[in-house]
């Protein structure tokens, strides 16, 4: 039995969909369908209920960076109290494989091509140094649990998510997300120009949910690995280059105008997926303008009321 953690959210569903087409058998479960992650008492009885043999942790509280900057608490503890609670269950119900999610934000600022061998080399971007601390705990947890007690905790390092699916709301909503509905609205009320955070300068990598998802399903077969193990395949674009796509795909007819005053978040993100790649003989496979597409017509067919 598979127990997925954060089933309902953006990756969980898709982590979800796929285990369903494999024929796999999955037990879902997140605060919204009854269980409270941040009570260690009732995690760790769900643990001994569904006593799985994999766990794929995809259970977060987690926002845009405007979101970030607003509830840098919330951020915190409840991410905190997830990590010691899950790390604990984990063990005490001998699970085999617990198959963890992280974040690229815990590169180092400074970073701009992120190898897992420097993960630990500086300080994070003050943008998402609260969210990068707590995924960079669940790490150290690992490290200390398989020390102790030879647990296996296989943390996935991920790129910038986007895809079907995902948050699209004014604070939840990742990068991708608010310029999509931004782009969207403004053409559907024909609004003048679309104001974009910052200098539109920062380079992503992005990885599409489908490419995300798979990640975290073929880490159930991999042979055990301590560290980090980055998913990515080295590319990025530009926030401009991204606006510029999203305003030629919708087909908006306005100017888009960069706010400066707003922050730009890191410089410069792009991964070394190389060991990902060796390990999982196989690397993401979603092309980034298809994929953009796809996600444009999941907006327009869930989220706007015509």
């Amino acid at each position: 039995m598979i127990l997925v953690l954060g089933a309902t959210g953006f990756l969980g569903k898709t982590v979800c969909k796929k285990l369903a087409e494999r024929g796999l058998d999955y037990y879902p479960t997140s605060l919204s369908l009854g269980v409270d992650l941040r009570d260690e008492s009732k995690t760790l009885k769900l643990f001994k209920k569904v006593n799985p043999k994999v766990v794929i942790n995809c259970a977060s509280y987690v926002g845009g960076i405007q979101f970030g900057y607003k509830h840098p608490t919330e951020l915190f503890s409840n991410n905190l109290k997830m990590v010691t609670s899950i790390l604990n269950a984990n063990h005490e119900a001998k699970v085999g494989k617990f198959i963890n999610p992280i974040s690229n934000c815990v590169y180092p600022s400074k970073s701009t091509y992120f190898k897992e061998s420097e993960i630990w080399d500086g300080e994070m971007h003050e943008s998402v140094s609260v969210y990068g601390f707590v995924r960079k705990a669940f790490i150290i947890g690992a490290n200390a649990y398989e020390k102790q007690y030879n647990d296996k905790i296989f943390n996935i390092v991920l790129s910038n998510m986007y895809g079907p699916g995902d948050h699209f709301e004014e604070e939840r909503s990742h990068a991708l997300g608010a310029l999509i509905m931004k782009f969207v609205k403004a053409k559907l009320n024909n609004e003048p120009k679309v104001v974009v955070w910052g200098t539109g300068t920062p380079v992503r990598e992005w990885l599409h949910i489908e490419d995300g998802a798979e990640s975290l399903i073929r880490a159930i077969d991999i042979p055990f690995f301590s560290g980090p193990v980055n998913i990515g395949v080295g590319n990025g674009i530009s926030v401009k280059d991204t606006a510029l796509l999203l305003k030629r795909l919708i087909d908006y007819t306005g100017v888009i105008e960069f706010d400066h005053s707003k922050p730009d978040g890191a410089p410069y993100k792009t991964v070394d997926g190389s060991l990902g790649e060796k390990l999982m003989n196989w690397r993401p496979q979603k092309n980034f303008e298809l994929g953009v597409q796809d996600t444009i017509e999941w907006y327009l067919k869930n989220k706007i009321e015509l």
